[in-house]
């Protein structure tokens, strides 16, 4: 059956992460380090984007997108 629409919306920013990392950093090892590394711009406050994206708020996965873009210039 169809997708519930909060599915989507999840899955639509996970993408949008995934796109914004190939840009960034094509390097798949590079991409994935970035991923699990502790980050020390604001919005991650030290943990990983992971973390932020695991901690359990469509909002999360939203700000890690939004930020992904702003760094690529979009």
């Amino acid at each position: 059956g169809p997708l519930d629409r909060h599915v989507l919306e999840r899955l639509s920013y996970l993408f949008g992460i995934f796109a914004a990392l190939q840009i960034l950093l094509p390097d798949p090892a590079r991409a994935d380090r970035w991923i699990t590394t502790p980050n020390t711009a604001p919005l991650f406050g030290g943990g990983s984007a992971l973390e932020r994206m695991l901690a359990g708020n469509v909002g999360d996965l939203f700000a890690v997108r939004e930020y992904l873009d702003a760094q690529r210039g979009g």
